[in-house]
């Protein structure tokens, strides 16, 4: 009887009873044509219409005898479509299912007016029904902080060395970013004077420990919060509103207690409410939103710098020293003028930063023969956004133009783990563009064969703060590099001389084509960068600084310095107290470049070595006092010596001195010969080491 009256009804009406769906293609057409395929599948029962932007004209003539059931509307934010969607609220302004970039759908209706307005301003299906505490304490999707820890151990505690703690909100292995390369290969360096202890946040649920279990006495880690508080709704930049975890403050206070930690190193500015006493800005991010707003103009972007600019220099200001990647960062944040915001003044204050730059391993990343081609290469985790917006201005903007200009073009990308999920999260596009002279990979492993196959590095940067390794490896590669000025800021870099600077994407294309068809000038950009990263950014040379930092801080009592003749007394009494070590008469030692190890006054161990030939030394005699052994001291004037004279060293070390050889190997010497009846007293033979810097 129902069933009957409404088909009286609505034949009354003019209208056929049974309802239809019409979709409208207002978007993208393979996102449209998508959409439309979905809604066919989940209603396969009902007669579907597809509005295309040509059809948009008189469609209340033309659907006046249906009955609309459902309405699916595509909103991407594309210009050219605004029309049709106007045109689909105006039919059937009850009946809109709404769809996104990520074919997320959500029924827009008055009874959900916030969450529905969200959804069209591009929100996340998961998060338009997020509210913050102050304003809805009630709700249940609520941010779930971690409370448990999981410790492990690594080398034994050793007697007398300082303890440093080093606290940072992503685990530095596998080496998929910058930040993770940064902080792995300086774990590395300030292994063998300090007893290291990792405590990071990870998001993996099998995390790959042995790495830096090698280098650290413990790794303690803990599960990522799951943040679920709107992006606006925090006076607190949200980055930072994430990690500060009530069970990793009360776990921080506890280990430093219980290990008797001498120093704690807090790595980015979102970590800096742990209050350590060295913060690593591994970039100035006020700076990067800063950026960000000038590009986009838009109340969130203002928001978003507002929170930054106001938060960042509070905080850094209360570490004893801050850690920068460059020159121009220890501009941006240690000036001596107030900082002045929008209703909010910062007073001057003096920032102690130092700067440590970002670096690149000169052994593992060395010069390989350039292969004939035009293969282009792009490395960035699409995990960091301005990676992103990277490669979509490079793709965009430049890449449609070299497509025409050669058929032979290629273009490789490493966009690092699970580069879908950030992509969708950023762009709010569904799926990765598709080209079939684009080879678009995930997380690699070992970034070296790619970069021997290409032969151009893109860093198509147009965001960016703090400075970018992958230009530094590029070059260490002895590739040339195609570079915003953005991308090759803080590295010392000249244009045309170690790296080729495009200030927009015709100029970014101009230059490709320009390198690309001349051999000699590419091969003279790349040789030069290789050499610009072998004067300045070997981490042998950046561990040092970190190391004199750390020394700083501690108060650790030895430091190095030049050998006088006031110390050779001293220095002969340590030769006598270590009869593994060369015996010498005391005028030779000055014959040499010599630096000895100080403490209180006291020589506790000294290094001699001189150079054979350009490039390439040789360490001759090295010995620490039996009662100063353990310390790190011989660990750190071999590395200062290394950082000191970049290239080849080669050393002697007697066959049966495993102490020592095991000490040459951690700090990268490898066996390269024997010298049958080297030593003497008693007579031996010498194993001959190289380390290549």
């Amino acid at each position: 009887m129902k069933d009957r009256l409404k088909r009286f009804i609505f034949r009354l009406l003019g209208k056929d009873p049974e309802a239809v769906v019409v979709s409208f293609a207002s978007g993208p057409p393979d996102l449209a044509q998508r959409m439309f395929a979905e809604v066919q599948q989940l209603i396969p029962d009902r007669r579907h219409f597809l509005v295309t932007p040509q059809d948009a004209g008189n469609l209340r003539q033309r659907f006046r005898r249906y009955r609309i059931g459902l309405a699916p509307v595509l909103f991407t934010g594309d210009a050219p479509y605004r029309a049709l969607r106007r045109s689909a609220f105006f039919l059937a302004p009850f009946k809109i299912l709404a769809y996104n970039q990520r074919l997320e759908r959500y029924h827009l209706r008055l009874a959900t007016p916030v969450a529905s307005l969200l959804f069209l301003c591009g929100v996340p299906l998961d998060r338009i029904f997020l509210r913050p505490r102050w304003l809805v304490p009630w709700k249940r999707d609520r941010t779930v902080y971690p409370v448990a820890h999981q410790r492990y151990e690594g080398r034994a505690f050793t007697p007398g060395r300082k303890r440093v703690a080093i606290l940072t909100p992503y685990f530095p292995y596998p080496l998929s970013h910058g930040g993770a390369v940064r902080m792995f290969n300086l774990i590395r360096e300030m292994a063998g004077q300090f007893d290291l202890i990792l405590i990071s946040f990870t998001d993996q649920e099998n995390t790959t420990l042995e790495p830096l279990l090698e280098h650290c006495a413990r790794v303690v880690t803990m599960q990522k919060p799951r943040y679920r508080e709107p992006r606006w709704s925090t006076l607190t930049p949200p980055e930072v509103a994430e990690f500060c975890v009530p069970a990793m403050h009360q776990l921080v206070r506890q280990l430093k207690r219980e290990w008797d930690i001498d120093l704690l190193q807090v790595e980015y500015t979102a970590m800096a409410p742990y209050a350590g006493d060295i913060l690593v800005e591994h970039d100035v991010t006020f700076a990067l939103y800063r950026q960000i707003h000038q590009r986009s103009k838009t109340l969130g972007s203002a928001w978003d710098y507002w929170r930054w600019r106001r938060f960042e220099p509070r905080w850094i200001a209360r570490y004893p020293k801050v850690v920068v990647m460059s020159e121009e960062d220890q501009a941006l944040i240690a000036g001596s003028n107030a900082v002045v915001i929008p209703t909010v003044v910062i007073p001057t204050v003096v920032i102690p930063t130092v700067v440590i730059p970002n670096g690149v391993d000169l052994a593992r990343f060395h010069p390989q023969h350039e292969r004939p081609g035009q293969r282009l290469l792009f490395i960035g985790s699409f995990r960091h956004f301005p990676n992103i917006v990277a490669f979509r201005f490079f793709l965009e903007q430049a890449w449609p133009h070299l497509r025409e200009w050669s058929p032979d073009i290629r273009f490789s990308v490493v966009a690092g783990p699970d580069p879908l999920l950030y992509w969708r999260e950023h762009t709010g596009l569904l799926e990765l563009p598709a080209d079939d002279r684009i080879d678009l990979q995930g997380f690699v492993a070992d970034v070296r064969p790619l970069y021997v196959e290409c032969n151009l590095v893109l860093v198509p940067t147009l965001v960016s703060a703090g400075t970018n390794l992958k230009v530094l490896e590029a070059m260490a590669m002895e590739r040339a590099v195609v570079s915003t000025p953005s991308g090759a800021a803080g590295l010392g870099l000249a244009h045309g001389e170690n790296v080729w600077i495009a200030r927009d994407a015709s100029a970014f294309s101009s230059a490709i084509e320009e390198l690309l068809a001349n051999h000699d000038l590419r091969r003279r950009i790349a040789a030069a960068g290789r050499d610009h990263v072998e004067r300045y950014f070997g981490w042998a040379a950046i561990g040092a600084r970190q190391r004199t930092l750390i020394r700083q801080i501690t108060k650790q009592p030895f430091q190095l310095r030049p050998a006088t003749a006031a110390d050779l007394d001293q220095i002969w009494d340590i030769q006598m107290a270590a009869p593994e070590s060369s015996h010498w008469h005391r005028e030779d030692y000055l014959a040499f470049d010599c630096t000895v190890a100080e403490e209180n006054g006291h020589v506790t161990g000294f290094l001699v070595s001189r150079e054979t030939v350009p490039g390439e030394r040789e360490i001759l005699n090295l010995a620490v006092h039996p009662e100063f052994r353990r310390l790190g001291i011989a660990s750190e004037l071999i590395q200062q010596a290394l950082a000191s004279y970049p290239g080849v060293f080669f050393l002697e070390v007697r066959e049966s001195n495993r102490p020592a050889r095991n000490l040459y190997q951690r700090l990268g010497f490898r066996d390269a010969g024997v010298r049958p009846g080297y030593y003497e007293h008693p007579p031996e033979a010498g194993i001959v080491m190289r380390f290549f810097s």
